[in-house]
């Protein structure tokens, strides 16, 4: 067990496994006593601990992910009973203090492993049962959900308000990326037509390690912090950021988004992947490595359509 800071950018705020106990002393003695240990995870909005062997404690580490804790608190257990994988269920919300300065979560721990590629017995399957989880959460109500800014290019917000960042992003790509075809497949992306129709429950970050599986197959889908109501066709990057083509194809047939949707999660996916890999080129290995796969799968859609 270490009680290093977990803390990856200047702006993030560093937490510990020190820190956790102090918390958990000062607010909820009941689980005061029980092991603390960080897990390592390659997430970057939240710094995950175990807690004994059947809980979590999860902290924002930095101030733009305030709130999401109380988001999750709020909708998970009113959309859980309607979604076919297990979604974190809530238990606690702690308040800021011992010098930490957000509110923060204790959650019932779920078991699995992150659905990467190499991991899961059967891709296609996993592909029709994110489908179909992806189906049951869009059809639920939306009513008191939040909902994606149409102007400021968040996730769920129409494409163009991200026209500037990505191709600023991409601009800053390393040089072993082909920035002109980026570039195209971008245009490409922003020609589809938007979506007109009502705004629908979306995760916003579809992505191995926010999916886990257990004996190989899908079992969980976890942080929801991004969670709300818009154009579901973010909620479609996770057919480039963590399939390959052939589970691509098994993935859209299973989901049955019109071609347009389809288009312009295509779009998402290099988005937010020309976003990632400068950002974290030198600290998050894992998440460049992904956003490069994601990168390479976008290109290659554009040359085969």
């Amino acid at each position: 067990m270490t009680d290093a800071p977990v803390r990856l950018h200047a702006d993030e705020i560093e937490t510990s496994a020190g820190l956790v106990r102090r918390l958990l002393a000062a607010q909820f003695p009941e689980w005061a006593d029980l092991p603390v240990r960080v897990f390592a995870s390659a997430g970057s909005d939240h710094a995950i601990y175990r807690l004994g062997d059947d809980l979590a404690v999860r902290l924002p580490r930095r101030p733009s992910a305030a709130g999401q804790v109380e988001q999750e608190r709020a909708w998970l257990p009113r959309l859980a009973p309607h979604l076919p994988l297990a979604v974190p269920v809530p238990l606690a919300l702690g308040q800021p203090g011992e010098g930490y300065p957000l509110t923060w979560g204790v959650y019932r721990w779920l078991p699995g492993e992150p659905a990467l590629r190499e991991t899961l017995a059967d891709p296609a399957q996993a592909a029709r049962d994110l489908a179909g989880f992806i189906r049951a959460l869009q059809g639920l109500d939306t009513a008191g959900a939040p909902v994606a800014d149409p102007e400021s290019g968040e996730r769920g917000a129409p494409l163009l308000g991200r026209d500037s960042s990505t191709r600023e992003n991409i601009a800053r790509l390393p040089d072993d990326l082909d920035r002109a075809a980026l570039t195209a497949a971008w245009e490409a992306a922003l020609r589809a037509p938007v979506w007109e129709a009502a705004p629908v429950w979306i995760h916003t970050d579809l992505k191995d390690d926010n999916l886990l599986a257990e004996g190989g197959r899908l079992s969980a889908v976890i942080d929801f912090g991004g969670l709300r109501a818009g154009d579901p066709a973010c909620e479609l990057a996770v057919a480039w950021n963590g399939m390959d083509a052939g589970t691509r194809r098994v993935f859209r047939e299973a989901v049955a988004c019109d071609g347009a949707t389809w288009d312009r999660g295509r779009g998402w996916a290099l988005s937010i992947a020309a976003a990632e890999i400068p950002y974290y080129l030198h600290t998050n290995p894992a998440m460049v490595a992904r956003s490069r796969f994601a990168l390479s799968q976008v290109l290659l859609d554009s040359l085969t359509r």
